[in-house]
Order: C-alpha cells, then structure tokens, then sequence
C-alpha cells in the first residue's frame, strides 16, 4: 500500500469542494456582529433578508435553531437573538424564549439542550441570553458562581466543565466563555469578585502568547490562530487585565491582513473569510487599538460574503464549499465514478491545532463531518492524518463517556454513535484510546426511564426517538462484549422497526405515521448491521415517493427537494435496495 503524507499547513483546501451557495448561521451571526463593532450595521447585505433569516430559525419553544427542522440549542439561540439586537429588530416573545432557556438550567449551569450535561459553551450563551436578552437573572446565581468556579484546573486556565477541569483539560475559549458568563451573571462583574484563583487564571493565559504575539488554544496547540487569540484577549480584558506583551499581540494581527485588507486565520492562510475579521476585529477592541485603519476593508470584504436573499456565508457563496455537501456528493457518485478532487478538498478540511475535519474550512473540527469525509473515502491511504483523527477522537469524548459534536460540547447520542462509527473506519474502536465502558454507560444514560422497551433520547432526559434508539444499538453491537448482548440489541433492532414501521413504505422518527428519510435510512442500516432481513418493497415505496424530478425531500410532505444531504440520502438507500446489505455508510446527521 503507498502511505500519502497529507499536509496540515494553514492552508486553504486545494482541489474542489461543493457549494450549495446558502447562508451559515455562524457567519451571519459573525459578520453581523463584526459590522456592528465598526459601527457599520447601515453595510448590512439586504438587512430585511438578513433579519428574516435570523428571526426563521425561531422554534414554537421559544428557542432557535440553526437551520429549519432541527431542535432548539442555547448557541443557536444567542446567535440569532444577539444578531437581530445588533440589526436594530425585534425579538418576538421574548417571555417564551425566557421559558425554554429556564428548561436548559440544569439545577448548577446552563446545557445546550434541554436535559444535556451543563457545558461552558452553552453556560456562556444562555446566562448572557437569559441576562441580556431577557431582562431577568439566571435562576440561581450563588449555584452558577459555584460551578463556574469549579472550572479551574490546577494550572490556572479554565476548562469546559468542572469534570474536565479535574482532568486538566484547559483552553482559551473555555476561560472566555466562563469569565464572559460570570460578568453577565454579575452585572458586568460589578457586584463580586471572580469565583477563581484571578492571578493563577491571568498567568494561565498570558503564558498562552508565543514570541510572535498571537496566541494558542492550550499549550499543546501547534500554532497560533486568530480565534485563540480573540478568546484569550478577550478574557483578558474582561479581567480588566492585558496580554504579556499587547503591542507585539496588535502587530501580529495586523499582519495577518490578506491582499483585500481583511483578515486570514492563521500565517499563510489563503482565504479571507469571515471568522478571521471576526476574530481581529474583536481582538482589536478588547486592545482598546483604534479600528477605522481596517473598517473600510472588512466592510467591503463581508460585502463579498453575502448571500442573495439575506446572510452571509464563510466566504464568496459561490465558492464556499463544506465537509458535509461535498462527502454527499462523492458518495453518491460511488466507488465506479471516483471524484478524486473532491476527496482531496476533503482532506484540506483537516488544519492545524485539531485533528478531525471541519465542516467549513476555517471554523472548528466536528465529529459528524469527520465521519462522512472518511466514509467518502478522505485520507484512505494517509497513516499519519488518520493518527491525528484518532488521537483528536480520544481527546473528544467527555467524562461521562460520551461525546460531542465538538470539543468541549456535552454529550449528545448522535455525536457518540458517530465518535464509535469514525473509530471503527479507523481500524478501531481498540486501540485507539477511547473508553469504551463509558462509551456504553453514557448510552445507557439515554434510555428513557419507564419508557416502552429500548427506548434512547439523544440526551440523557430527552424525548424519546427511532433514531437515537437504533443509534443506541449500533454503539453496542459495535462494542458489545459477547454474543448475548448482540443478540439483545438484534431483537431490540426488531422491535423498534416494527413499533416505527409505516404501512405506506418508510420508518417514522416518533410513531408510525409520517414517515421521514433520515429515520428510513437509519433503519434500514440498522437492519443490515443487526442482520435482519430487509422487506424491500417496502423501503422501495418510501424511496421512490421522496425522490423526484426536484431531487429527494426529507419526507412525502416536504415540498421540493431537500438539497445534496438529502439526494445523497436518498441515491444510497436506493443503491442498497439492488445491491444488497452492508452497503450503506454509517451517516449520522441528527
């Protein structure tokens, strides 16, 4: 076999990624923001499309989204609420979004969702939501105080949660989201002192600048990026402190300038895009330096970012290709029309200070996007970049034996059944580090109590759902330890088809009646994995009511086609119908 050295240089993926052209939450929220600290939210792109966009996230619970059809979450939530604030819109009923963030109050901190473990990233989020959004306090304010408090580790920096902090797991974003947190919690940091060791917390981060002046995530990061930098100077000055050394921090931003006048994320980068002028622009203002020397770039640069209609996207839509679209499309192509190109966009997706993919290059590593590049064949031959996936996976799970859809991020059943399903892609799951037993436990932690047999939730306390239940038993015929344990999670596998089976063709995600793709296909390749035989009749008539002229929709009552996740969807389950079981890729979406 010929071992390929991918390089995991700051540089912008080569070869050909695919764009469907349409706004990202994250980049409207981003480059919103960025315009309003330069007091120049009169350049919004089509600022009716844009606030229609923002306000079209919102759930009937109150809580918002980051795309139509998916659960409420506490980031999704800040970020649609926070951007409609900066474009001078209305937030329609506030009151029931108050209700939905008081359901995320895990009793100490705030969770993503509801019933998910507290995490720093959602605490953030949702104290700032519930304080400034909201108008009233978080619900216990001494509690929150305690558990922000117990996210010191011993060194001084602060991690995502207290249980990470006990394993030492410190980086910059989680002491910004928790200093950040705890200013809002205390009307500005006016009414107390921070709940850590200060001088510890201040060295911690100051140690994080290197002799360039940008700084690193944590000290095993491998160089600097403007995102680590944005977060360390920000908790910084939210102290009321500044870096060891602030004029070398603003001369090293200011050189991260590209040809525009915009922004790159790391040294050598080739993409202006809009986390990096994000990222600069808030560093510059937490250094107190003078913006108007690069207003005028930015501004003309997010300009170029815009999507028709309203939002913006990472950079020109055209070309702003993600991890998810693009894997869609070489595998629905299949193995007998390879797209060698669009695998190696795929492989540019791994950068550095984080061994997973990311779904848009530029932003973080995601573990759903990381499965669907090596399904679609990323980094087949590439020892070294898979040791660094595997190594990034280990570091990724969390101490409840979960994971989550990126670092730091609590423990959801979708992103564990994906962690289980990359590792076993990668020779695994032994031997790659990860623990098992609490793989299972945390599974486990999803069945719902007093519930009908085998019935999971994605979190722990959730409703109960076709998808996470089958999920579950994929983790344990994966891990399982012995015969008995596959044959319960077989029989379980039988009983949940039959109990969401839908006599028209198609599996229902809750019930039998409205049947939908991703719950079809996660069930028919949880009937292959559990070696049940596969009515295909029936799968075919739900196939062939979803796809048509327009491409595949989500279910028989979406309207149109629902875009190159779903076609790609739908192209598989239909190939698996001629050529038999063992043919689908372990996908996993929501």
């Amino acid at each position: 076999m010929t071992t390929t050295v991918t390089s995991t240089a700051p540089r912008a993926p080569q070869g050909r990624g695919v764009s469907g052209g349409e706004p990202d939450l994250w980049c409207t929220y981003a480059a919103v923001r960025t315009l309003a600290w330069l007091d120049r939210t009169d350049s919004v792109t089509d600022p009716d499309g844009t606030a229609a966009y923002l306000a079209g996230r919102r759930n009937t619970d109150g809580g918002y989204a980051w795309s139509r059809g998916m659960l409420s979450d506490a980031w999704a939530t800040f970020y649609c609420t926070q951007g409609l604030r900066d474009l001078g819109r209305p937030v329609r009923d506030v009151e029931g979004t108050a209700r939905w963030l008081e359901r995320t109050w895990s009793g100490d901190a705030y969770a993503m969702l509801p019933g998910q473990a507290p995490d720093v990233w959602a605490t953030h989020f949702s104290t700032r939501s519930a304080v400034e959004l909201c108008g009233g306090p978080v619900p216990d304010r001494a509690r929150l105080l305690d558990w922000l408090g117990r996210l010191q580790c011993a060194e001084g920096g602060l991690s995502w949660s207290p249980e990470d902090a006990r394993r030492g797991k410190a980086d910059v974003r989680a002491c910004y989201y928790g200093v950040m947190a705890w200013r809002a919690a205390t009307a500005g940091g006016a009414s107390g002192a921070p709940p850590w060791d200060e001088e510890a917390l201040v060295a911690w981060l100051r140690a994080r600048q290197g002799e360039e002046g940008g700084f690193r995530f944590a000290p095993a990061a491998e160089v600097p990026c403007l995102w680590a930098t944005y977060r360390a100077v920000g908790a910084l000055a939210a102290l009321g402190r500044a870096p060891r050394d602030p004029d070398g921090c603003h001369a090293w931003v200011m050189g991260l300038r590209g040809p525009s006048g915009a922004f790159v994320r790391w040294e050598g980068y080739d993409v202006e895009d809009v986390w990096a002028s994000f990222c600069a622009v808030g560093t510059l203002k937490a250094l107190g330096a003078p913006l108007s020397p690069v207003a005028d770039a930015v501004t003309a640069r997010l300009a170029e970012l815009a999507c028709p209609g309203g939002g913006y996207t990472y950079r020109e839509p055209r070309d702003a290709a993600d991890a998810l679209s693009t894997a869609a499309a070489v595998l629905s192509a299949g193995p007998a029309s390879p797209r060698p190109a669009e695998v190696r966009w795929l492989e540019g997706c791994q950068l550095p200070n984080e061994g997973g993919l990311m779904y848009m290059p530029g932003r973080g590593s995601e573990v759903r996007c990381t499965l669907w590049a090596l399904a679609a064949g990323a980094f087949a031959e590439d020892r070294a970049a898979r040791r660094r996936i595997a190594g990034w996976l280990a570091e990724l799970q969390n101490a409840d034996g979960g994971f989550g859809y990126w670092e730091g991020r609590g423990s959801d059943m979708v992103s564990t059944a994906a962690a289980v399903e990359t590792a076993a892609l990668l020779g695994g799951p032994d031997g790659l580090g990860l623990d098992l037993a609490g793989v299972l436990s945390f599974v486990e932690s999803c069945r719902v109590p007093d519930g009908e047999a085998h019935t999971y939730g994605n979190v722990p306390g959730s409703q109960p759902g076709l998808r996470p239940a089958l999920q579950a038993q994929r983790v344990r015929l994966l891990l399982g330890p012995g015969p008995a344990e596959s044959a319960e999670a077989r029989d379980a596998v039988e009983v949940l088809l039959a109990r969401h089976r839908v006599r028209s063709g198609g599996y229902a995600g809750e019930g039998n009646r409205v049947p939908d793709l991703l719950s079809t296909y996660e069930a028919v390749l949880a009937a292959d994995r559990a070696g049940l035989a596969l009515d295909t009749g029936h799968a075919g008539a739900f196939t062939d009511r979803v796809r048509g002229a327009e491409g595949t929709a989500w279910s028989p009552l979406a309207p149109g086609g629902g875009g190159p996740l779903a076609d790609c969807l739908g192209t598989l389950l239909a190939r698996r119908l001629t050529a038999g079981p063992g043919t689908l890729p372990a996908l996993a979406l929501s």
